[in-house]
Formats: structure tokens, sequence, C-alpha cells
């Protein structure tokens, strides 16, 4: 039996089984259906179709699931025996439980040939496809064989072409090494007296080489002490601009700081006259309302210093906060 047969008996056991299966729910559902109206009440009746609907779905679950694992070669142990047996004898108790009920012997009999051929049809059906399952490795398991024969002799066949293809190539070998050490012989003498003209060839080169490698080295060293005294020279020079340039910082800083500290002596100055007695010049009140603004005085404090109105000392404490109207401090700073 080949695979082309085995899945056609696999294919016409599947369509067996789910036309049993299939016309035993459908019958199923006509069979139980009455039974459960008489056992339900008249507002429910609707329910009836529901408990044979329920059964026979745990029948399809069973078929389906134990055809999946007879396939993998597997066994789900005993809890889907108990469910396949369960289900087979709830659908039984159901379709012959009216003609039990009512003691019809022959209704019993027709209404439990359904359910007991989905019965047996379930446990032949999963006996069936264990069997397929066992012929289909053992078929593989020959086939497999089968082919690790044929790789053996082939295999077999090419290790005696190898090996006498090696002979082979060893006697032509060995030929070819004889005629080889003849020509070597030969060739020996004749590289002999190349090898002494090389010799003499060699040691003319090497002392031409000497003296042009001692050529080259003097030259790299002159090359070298240049680059060192030309990094020298930059280094120098270097080191002479940082130290221009730090010198040439801390003298900005100095005179900054002595412009600040100057500053900072002529707003004390000017802070120090006390409330003016009558109305300042103009330069000399811009001068003392700049000095009030940079240490923070209010506009009156600074009113009174210079004897202006409070709203002119506002102006020029706006002109201050502009940072475009900085020429009062600015002159003062610049003394």
């Amino acid at each position: 039996m080949n695979g082309v047969q085995i899945r056609s008996a696999e294919r016409a056991l599947s369509v067996g089984t789910w036309l049993i299966v299939c016309g035993a729910m459908l019958y199923s559902i006509l069979t139980v259906t009455p039974l459960m109206s008489a056992h339900t009440a008249d507002e429910w009746d609707w329910t009836a179709p529901i408990l044979p609907l329920v059964v026979d779905a745990a029948v399809v679950i069973v078929v389906r699931l134990d055809s999946v694992l007879a396939r993998l070669g597997g066994h789900g142990g005993r809890w889907p025996i108990t469910l396949r047996w369960m289900t087979g004898a709830m659908t039984l108790a159901l379709n012959t439980g009216d003609s039990a009920l009512a003691k019809d012997l022959v209704g019993v009999a027709v209404h439990a040939v359904a359910p007991l051929l989905l019965i047996v049809s379930a446990e032949a059906g999963l006996a069936y496809r264990r069997a397929i399952t066992a012929a289909v490795t053992a078929l593989e398991e020959r086939q497999r064989a089968e082919r690790e024969r044929a790789e053996q002799a082939a295999r077999e066949r090419e290790e005696a072409a190898r090996r006498q293809a090696r002979e082979e190539r060893e006697h032509a070998a060995l030929l070819a090494r004889e005629q080889r050490e003849h020509e070597a012989a030969l060739a020996r003498e004749k590289a002999e007296r190349e090898e002494r003209r090389w010799r003499e060839e060699q040691k003319q080169r090497a002392a031409a080489e000497a003296a042009e490698r001692e050529e080259r080295e003097r030259r790299e060293r002159e090359r070298e002490q240049r680059e060192r005294e030309r990094e020298q020279r930059e280094r120098e020079a270097a080191e002479r601009r940082e130290r221009e340039a730090a010198e040439r910082a801390e003298r900005e800083r100095r005179e900054q700081r002595e412009r600040e500290e100057r500053a900072e002596r002529e707003r004390a100055a000017l802070l120090q006259r006390g409330p003016a007695t009558g109305k300042l010049p103009e330069d000399e009140a811009r001068k003392i309302v700049a000095a009030s603004f940079a240490v923070g005085l209010s506009v009156r404090q600074a009113a009174e210093l210079c004897g202006w109105s409070v709203g002119w000392v506002s102006t020029r404490y706006a002109e201050h906060r502009d940072p475009g109207a900085g020429g009062a401090e600015l002159a003062i700073a610049g003394r």
C-alpha cells in the first residue's frame, strides 16, 4: 500500500464518520425534542432542542479530537474515554427514553440504532486511525531503511571508485616522482652554480644596500633633528604667546578693577554729600541719580540728594533701566 492509498482510506474513513455523526445528530434532535417538550414547562418548550444539541456537540468534540490524536499517534488518557462513553450512553438514553417510558420494545430497538451506530463507529474509527497511523509509520520506516541501504550502496560504490582513482594517482605519482628525481639531480648541479653566482651578487647587493641604508638613516636623523628644532621653536612661540595673552588679560582685569573701584569711590563721594539745599546743575544731578540707581536707592532719596523733582529722577531711572540709556553712569565710570 502506498501513500496515495493510505490518504484515500483516511479520507473515506473521515467522510463516513462525519456522515454518521451528522445523521445521528439530526436523528437525535428530532427524536429527543418531543421527549424534552413533554418533560418541560410549557413556557420553556422552546428550550427542548438544546439538550440534544449539547450532547451531540460533545460527540463531535470527541470524534474530532480522537481523530487528531490518532493521526499524531498520541493518547488522551482516561478522560477522553470517559467522555466518549458518557456522551454515547446519554445519546442512547435520550433517544430510547420516550419508547422505554411507553414500554415499546420495538421503538427502543429502532431508536437505539443511530446511537449505537454512532458509538461503535467512533470506537471503530479510532481503532482504524490508530492502525492506519501504525501502518504509515511502518511504511515510512521501511522506506527510510530502503533509502539508507541505497545510500550505503552508493557510498560503497563511491568509496571503491575513490580507492581505484587513488591507486591510479599513486602509481602516476610514483612515475612522476622518479622522473622528478632524475630531473632534480640534473637541476641541482645547475642550481649550485647559480647559487654560487647568486651569493656573490647578494654580497654585492647587501653591501650596496648597507651603504644606502646608512645614508637613509643619516638623512632621517637630520630630518628628525630639524623636526625637533622646529617643534621646539613652535612650543616656545606658543608659550610666549600664552604668556603675553595672560599678561594682557591680567592688565585688563587690573584696569577694570581699578575703574570699578574709582567709580565706586566717586559714587560713594556723591552719595555722602547728603540732601541738596537747592537744585544742583543737571550734569551733577545726573551723576548723583546714576550713583543712586547703582546702589539701589529709591527715587525719592535720589531726588533729595540732587534737589530735582521726583518725576525728573523717575525719568532718569527709567533711562538707566533701558540698556540703551546708560550714558550718565558710563560718564561717572569713565572719569
